[in-house]
Order: C-alpha cells, then sequence, then structure tokens
C-alpha cells in the first residue's frame, strides 16, 4: 500500500487488537504492521436499538413523567474511534483500520471518521453473501466498485480490501478493485462457518483457527494474481511459520496478515516468525524479499498448469 515496514508479518483484524498494552506486546515482538480490530456498521445498529429501547422502557408509565430521562443518544462510532486514536498515540509501528459498513453512505462517513484518527492505513472488508436468488453476482460486484470508489474520493489514506473467495471470476473483480483504487488486496478473510449440533439437534457456533493447510487456497491466488495487478497481495489465512511467509512471497505476496498462530502460539511467536523467515532467506543465499518475492508464481512457474488445475491429472494418477 506503499506503507514502510520492518518486515512483512502483519498482525489481522482480531480480539488482539482490543487493548492497547496486547498491542504494545505486539510492537516490541517485532510485528511489521497490524490491523486494528474492525469497526462493524452492524453492531453499531443492534446496540444502538437496544440501547433506545431500555432507554423508553419505562416511558409513559407515570402521568407526572412522561419520559424517565433526559434526552440521550447513542455515541455511534465514537468509541471506537477514541480507541484507535489512543493506540495511535501508544504506538509507533503502521497501524491499518478495519471498517465493515453495511450502506454506501456509513463506509464513507466512517472511512473519513477513521482516518482522521492518524492510521497510516484503511482495510476495507467486503462480505455480500447473495442469499436471495434475485440479486446477481454482478450488482454485488459493482456495489463493491461503487463504495470503494466513494471512500477513496474522500480520503488521502491508502485503501486496501479485504476478500473472500467466493466470487464467480476472482481475477476480473481483483483487476477492478485495484482500477477502482485499491492499493492492495488482502486474500483471503476467514469467515464465520456456522456450525450444527448433531446430538443436541441445535445450531452452534465456534471460532475455527487455521492451520498451515488452510494457506494452500491463498498461495494458489496470491500465485495467480501475482503480476497481473496495479495493487499489492496481502496473503492471509493459514500462515502459521516462518515457512509460511516465505512460501506466500515465492508466490508473489508483498506481506502476510496472520492472526490464528498468534493466538495458538503466543504474542511472542513474532519474534520467531521473523527468525525463521531470516534464517531460511540465509540458507537459500537471498538477502532481501525482493530476490525472491514471485519467484514461483504462475507468470515465472516452468509447469503454467500448475496452479490453474483444478483436478491435476499428475497429482491424482500419483495418489496412493
Amino acid at each position: 500500500m506503499g506503507v514502510t515496514l520492518a518486515n512483512p508479518i502483519v498482525i489481522g483484524a482480531c480480539s488482539l487488537s482490543k487493548r492497547i498494552d496486547t498491542i504494545k506486546q505486539i510492537e516490541d515482538a517485532g510485528a511489521g504492521a497490524l490491523v486494528i480490530k474492525s469497526l462493524f456498521e452492524e453492531q453499531i445498529q443492534i446496540e444502538r436499538g437496544v440501547f433506545e429501547d431500555r432507554l423508553q422502557e419505562y416511558d409513559n408509565m407515570f402521568a407526572e413523567a412522561v419520559t424517565m430521562f433526559p434526552h440521550q443518544e447513542h455515541p455511534g462510532a465514537k468509541e471506537h474511534l477514541y480507541w484507535v486514536r489512543e493506540t495511535r498515540k501508544a504506538v509507533k509501528m503502521p497501524l491499518i483500520a478495519s471498517l465493515n459498513a453495511v450502506n454506501k453512505e456509513t463506509w464513507v462517513e466512517y472511512a473519513k471518521a477513521l482516518e482522521d484518527t492518524g492510521i497510516d492505513g484503511l482495510e476495507l472488508n467486503f462480505y455480500s453473501p447473495p442469499l436471495d436468488k434475485n440479486i446477481t453476482s454482478d450488482s454485488i460486484e459493482k456495489s463493491e466498485i461503487e463504495v470503494l470508489s466513494s471512500v477513496v474520493d474522500v480520503v488521502k489514506i491508502p485503501v486496501s480490501v479485504k476478500l473472500h473467495p467466493f466470487y464467480t471470476s476472482l481475477p476480473h473483480h481483483a483487476s477492478a478493485l485495484a482500477g477502482a483504487g485499491a492499493k492492495a488486496l488482502v486474500i483471503f478473510n476467514r469467515l464465520f462457518e456456522p456450525d450444527i449440533d448433531v446430538n443436541k439437534q441445535a445450531k452452534k457456533a465456534k471460532l475455527h483457527l487455521s492451520n498451515s493447510d488452510d494457506n494452500l487456497l491463498p498461495m494458489r491466488w496470491t500465485a495467480l494474481l501475482y503480476g497481473d495487478l496495479k495493487a499489492d497481495i496481502i496473503s492471509s489465512t493459514g500462515i502459521m511459520n516462518g515457512k509460511d511467509v516465505s512460501k506466500m512471497i515465492l508466490a508473489g505476496a508483498q506481506a502476510v496478515q496472520v492472526t490464528s498462530t498468534i493466538y495458538g502460539n503466543g504474542i511472542a511467536h513474532i519474534r520467531k516468525m521473523i527468525s525463521d523467515l531470516e534464517e531460511w532467506m540465509k540458507d537459500h543465499n537471498y538477502q532481501s524479499l525482493e530476490d525472491f518475492r514471485g519467484k514461483l508464481a504462475e507468470q515465472r512457474a516452468e509447469d503454467p498448469w500448475h496452479f490453474e488445475r483444478g483436478q491435476y491429472i499428475k497429482a491424482l494418477l500419483g495418489f496412493d
């Protein structure tokens, strides 16, 4: 995105960035940058509804007092913005704000408000599942392009987009987002997946941490998109150690986002990831990331089918 990082390891948006003392520990451990926990418009809408219901719960119960409280209103995004500003004061490493809104006007309003906190960049989280059969993929993608263009028009900081993998033509949409002003594309967002408890015959919710096997999908698309976009590629999901970082850079990533490995191994694991990456580079005689970035991307691959085939004949025939 044009933001200088000490190393390519970025801590993705998660609850680890809810506390300033934890964020300081992340900086001390050597993280290249941090994406602050997302500002969710839906959460604000829900909280505002609950606030108003409780505020009006006893209205009109007594003739002497039609309302029980003086005029009050929900503060909206003010609390989140306050903590982003406080975080900016507390650390020097690059900070990226994360935004997940609903309405086009709110995307723009919150984006501008977040910029004013002093952040280095902004990450837009797009997730628009087509739950209505009358909604077309084209209309969803056009809406995302419009939101991105509107945000880019009002902010001066660089804007990235965090994508999910469920697009009909990911290369086309990625190119369109880059053309609309996205300075980086983060691939991919790890989405919440609801589950069913068959014994209780009830719905259940559980957060599943990723593992190294989960990085094959973002690695593949990093390799396919590298060199064909006007935006940087940030690989995300299943990046657990220094070798996983090197894998993504070989595929063409400018940087990586990590979360699950920090939950599983602790904040100090950031130092190990950096040292493991440095050791791997030393073993392979690389002086800088640019020496091997995109070395195994599709554009440079001896076998162009390696990343393209979904049913790779050689792999299938060789599997016992």
